[in-house]
């Protein structure tokens, strides 16, 4: 690939260093990205600062330029989607969804209301409350949807009128670039501003003095220092953290009929989804079956190189997640679980690894009780709902679950059990720009999407006028 340039201040702006950016499919470097330095963000900021009266200023302004991002994401959705597919590794077909989702959520922002709340309208006082922007945000994302969760910050920030530093990670930032480089010609100079870089970077932004405001996604680890650095000067903060998400097949529920959605739900972008299916809880009665069923679904799954065509599943992004995936499998299998399918890497280069189902896991597994984030499902029996649904919350994560039935009106009782920010019946993985995301327990602070997540990029202001 040609140099990429970071954007700062609407204007190209090289890095002090350069780093390589993996394309996982063949291990080897596909392009080079440039390294910010601290004076280089300290300028980011600045001009996020300087941008930040006149673009909150605007709001009739600030929608017509949240509709043209996402007429160019739309336009450019194979372009860009390449570069995706190039440093993430997913299909193509999946990565030009993606830049076109990401379209999707600037538009829905574009057109979602910022209404002003009356609480009081009489002959003593009008008091509206009204939602002000917070101010210059820092935005830190993964590596698993660098564009589209790039879009679930960057388009409600903007709407609610703030200006915005985004940080993608080190593992995939072209796609970041390219998309800084396209929209110098539709957002006003200062309104977003591109960085990359490695960890170091990301530290500098969480503890600059300028923003008022952190939205990161990425691990609990990492989640952790983010809120400690944002602590002192009392930042806010949205904290997405991931899940280890279960799945409750109840004992009405037809094993061929949901084993392709469930698997589905499991493994879609290689099972690198914080949301994905991470567990499945499966009545005695109806084990054997489901084993068989999901790992005839893995077994008949394409794997491969994401630019070749009929490809389903792409590699694990990284080496040290295509590591982690190996070792917690690998320990399973010591620990006296069995492969119904896969069970270890795939040959040839890159950071292949083979769709994984494994039976008989026993509960304190790491791979049972960890987010392995990759394409390996412990699938356990159970004997009760009332055990199925204990054991689906003893976690310390709580994004989401699912319960699958028969009856819907039944497992949508027991869903309502589930101690997760998203309990679906029926279904997994359906998400979608107005409905709001969020985790409990160590899966998060706050929430993304709806108008919920757009509230987030706002502070509360009263505004009381008296009267007589």
């Amino acid at each position: 690939m040609a140099d990429l340039t970071m954007t700062i201040d609407g204007r190209a702006v090289a890095g002090d260093a350069a780093f390589g950016v993996v394309n996982p499919a063949t291990g080897r470097v596909a392009g080079h990205a440039p390294g910010a330095s601290r004076a280089q963000l300290d300028a980011a900021m600045e001009a996020a600062a300087r941008a930040l009266p006149g673009w909150r200023a605007d709001e009739d302004a600030r929608r017509k330029a949240l509709l043209a991002v996402a007429d160019l994401l739309f336009a450019r959705a194979e372009e860009i989607g390449r570069i995706v597919t190039l440093e993430q590794g997913k299909p193509l077909g999946e990565a030009a969804l993606e830049v076109a989702g990401a379209g999707v959520w600037f538009k829905y922002y574009a057109e979602l209301d910022l209404p002003r709340e009356i609480i009081q309208d009489d002959e003593r006082a009008l008091v509206e409350v009204v939602r002000r922007p917070v101010g210059v945000v820092a935005a830190i994302t993964p590596w698993n949807y660098p564009l589209l969760l790039a879009a679930w910050k960057l388009a409600p920030a903007l709407l609610a009128g703030n200006t915005v530093v985004l940080k993608p990670s080190p593992y995939t930032p072209l796609s970041s670039l390219v998309l800084g480089e396209a929209l110098r010609d539709v957002l006003p100079p200062g309104v977003l501003n591109v960085v990359t870089g490695g960890d170091e970077l990301g530290a500098w932004m969480t503890s600059h003095p300028v923003p008022r405001k952190i939205s990161f996604t990425g691990s609990v680890a990492t989640g952790r220092r983010v809120a400690a650095a944002a602590a002192p000067d009392l930042k806010r903060v949205t904290l997405e953290l991931g899940g280890n998400d279960a799945a409750i097949l109840l004992d009405d529920v037809d094993p061929a009929a949901v084993a392709g959605r469930l698997f589905g739900a499991a493994f879609a972008n290689n099972g690198q989804v914080c949301s994905a299916v991470k567990r499945v809880y499966v009545p005695d009665a109806l084990y054997d079956d489901v084993v068989d069923a999901l790992a005839a679904q893995a077994r008949a799954a394409r794997v491969g190189d994401g630019m070749t065509e009929g490809v389903q599943y792409g590699p694990v992004n990284n080496r040290p997640q295509f590591e982690r995936v190996g070792e917690l499998v690998a320990e399973a299998l010591a620990g006296g679980a069995r492969a119904a399918a896969g069970g270890g890497p795939l040959p040839g280069p890159g950071y292949f690894f083979a769709p994984t189902i494994l039976a008989d896991v026993p509960d304190g597994a790491r791979v049972v009780d960890e987010e392995q984030f990759g394409p390996a499902l412990p699938v356990l029996r159970y004997r009760t709902v009332e055990e199925a649904v204990a054991r689906a919350n003893g976690t310390l994560f709580g994004l989401s679950g699912s319960v699958w039935g028969a009856d819907a009106d039944r497992a949508a009782g027991i869903a309502g059990r589930l101690e997760c920010g998203t309990a679906w019946v029926n279904t997994h993985l359906a998400l979608a720009p107005h409905q709001p995301f969020g985790g409990f327990k160590w899966s998060g602070l706050g929430v993304e999407n709806g108008p919920h997540g757009l509230h987030g990029f706002t502070e509360l202001q009263v505004v009381h006028r008296a009267r007589g």
